[in-house]
């Protein structure tokens, strides 16, 4: 068995890897190591410093203490770098601690000297490194070493031979090994589970910060000082910062001068609630929350940031699955006598018997049922949308395909409509089905209101980017009449219309769909005569 272990040690098989902490205990013993050696060394030249180390045999002590001095000095750089492998470096180093200590016994009295105690020092050390087996074989290579020098002691009759201490001396070597084993066990064991709960702990700290910067909130945390700690990438969309950077020692004054006088007057329980604002060169209006973090003026508070506008979208997803059950209920109560009424009007119209007056009349039931059906249909569009699938969209490419199909459809050049993007590589992120629905509706009612301008293009839409914040936008304008502002203000509401022929959903359901993708529309008036709608974006990319 002994031979397998000092296999498995030359090897290297079988053994654990050695981490830096282990390693660094071994520089520590073989410092010991040196000392001791130097001390070895030292008694050589000072006689009355250590009278008892090799007074047997002078000669033969310092030649011991000069090979175990050059050894333990040489060993210091072997652990630097770390060669040959640790197992093998601590099979050599223990066996030349045990064969030098002995001979340092051996040559200053033998047992009797009371350097054996050295041997218990050099096998609890150097147990604390190796595995169990291989401690024990060490502690009894050591008792044979020390039976072995009574022995030659007792043929030399050089010294007073005592088996009993050197059998003592032999019990507390395995005795030594065996609690420095389990000492070293118990350390690897704790030192397994620190490594481990350290493992743990960095990945749920990982964790953590992989949930904060993909929450849609923003969220920052600060100290007692207002010092920024943590910042995740929502917080700096919603301040309309640039682009993430480090933000130091910074104080929240840095990011917002607002939200640090909102936080400065919770802090000193001046305000019991928090407004709504709006940071300069953002797009959206934030409202805060301050939560702290402990029980005292000391602790650091937890700021969330909310996007009033995606808090709407929610609200908004409430109303319309409301509304989505109204109108099933009303759609199927309606649609059949609806259907009937159409259908009477149609054989109505088909008799050869009506006169002018009549036909007029079938002519207005038709147009009104169609009207009716129209606003069924505009209605239920509204309760049929579900959650949006937003892709992203080269906003040039998507407005010649557009145009291509508006133009074709409505059996108009396309000379009718131009269209413009500055620059052209701008990215838009947004339902491409809902975009489509938006332009078609404001493209078709500004084409309709500028049929009178006789020049082209009747109808413009042009696409750029806005200078405070570098968000894009899309302009679709006409030259109709425009819009007087106090109908402007009511164009968005639902069932508006000035049209009689309108159903008033068209800008409300455009309107809603700007909202249900955190985009926004206005309605601009234009000086030299038409109208503006305009659609501000939620995120801008460019290709470059």
């Amino acid at each position: 068995m002994a031979f397998e272990i000092f296999d498995n040690i030359i090897s290297g098989e079988n053994q654990p890897d050695r981490s830096t902490q282990v390693w660094t205990f071994l520089k520590y013993l073989n410092f010991y190591r040196v000392i001791l050696a130097a001390i070895f060394v030292s008694s050589v030249f000072i006689e009355a410093n250590l009278p008892v180390l090799g007074g047997h045999n002078p000669g033969s002590f310092a030649i011991t203490a000069y090979i175990y001095l050059s050894i333990a000095a040489l060993s210091n750089f072997a652990i630097q770098w770390r060669w040959p492998n640790f197992e093998l470096l601590i099979l050599v180093l223990t066996l030349t601690d045990i064969t030098v200590l002995t001979l340092v016994m051996h040559t200053s009295g033998g047992i009797e000297s009371g350097l054996g105690m050295l041997l218990v020092l050099a096998i609890a050390g150097n147990s604390l490194l190796i595995a169990g087996r291989t401690a024990n074989l060490f502690a009894a290579i050591a008792a044979i070493a020390v039976l072995f020098d009574q022995v030659i002691s007792n043929m030399n009759q050089s010294v007073t031979t005592n088996y009993t201490q050197a059998g003592i001396l032999g019990a507390t070597l395995f005795a030594t090994a065996m609690l420095s084993h389990v000492l070293s066990k118990r350390i690897r064991e704790s030192e397994a589970l620190a490594e481990q709960r350290g493992v743990d702990l960095a990945n749920l700290a990982q964790l953590n910060e992989h949930v904060i910067k993909r929450m849609q909130s923003g969220v920052i945390v600060v100290d007692a000082d207002a010092r920024i700690r943590l910042m995740n990438e929502s917080a700096w969309y919603m301040l309309g910062l640039p682009s993430m950077r480090n933000t130091g020692n910074k104080t929240l004054n840095f990011i917002s001068l607002e939200l640090a006088n909102q936080f400065e007057a919770w802090k000193n329980r001046q305000v019991t609630e928090t407004k709504i604002f709006r940071a300069t060169g953002a797009s959206v209006d934030i409202l805060p929350s301050f939560t702290s973090l402990g029980n005292n003026d000391t602790s650091g508070t937890l700021i969330f940031l909310e996007d009033t506008a995606r808090m709407a979208q929610q609200a908004q997803h409430m109303k319309l699955a409301s509304l989505g059950r109204l109108t099933a209920s009303i759609a199927h109560e309606i649609r059949n006598p609806l259907g009937a009424i159409s259908h009477a009007d149609q054989l109505l119209a088909e008799s050869k018997n009506l006169n002018s007056t009549d036909k007029r009349l079938t002519e207005i039931i038709h147009s009104h049922t169609k009207r009716v059906n129209g606003i069924i249909e505009n209605v239920l569009q509204l309760s049929r949308r579900g959650n949006t699938m937003p892709e992203n969209i080269v906003l040039n490419d998507w407005l010649n395909n557009f145009v291509q199909e508006f133009a074709l459809s409505q059996n108009i050049d396309q000379s009718t409509i131009s269209h413009h993007v500055m620059p052209n590589d701008i990215k838009i992120h947004i339902d491409p089905t809902q975009l489509h629905q938006i332009v078609w509706n404001l493209s078709h009612n500004g084409l309709r209101f500028s049929i009178d301008y006789p020049a082209n293009p009747k109808l413009e839409i042009r696409a750029s980017l806005n200078d405070e914040n570098s968000r894009p936008f899309l302009e679709i304008i006409d030259h109709g009449p425009g819009i007087d502002p106090e109908t402007a203000q009511q164009i968005f509401e639902p069932f508006f219309t000035t049209d009689s022929m309108g159903s008033g959903l068209g800008l409300y359901i455009a309107r809603e769909l700007c909202e249900l993708n955190q985009a926004h529309i206005q309605y601009i008036p234009v000086p030299s005569g038409g109208s503006c709608f305009r659609i501000d974006f939620a995120s801008t990319g460019l290709t470059h």
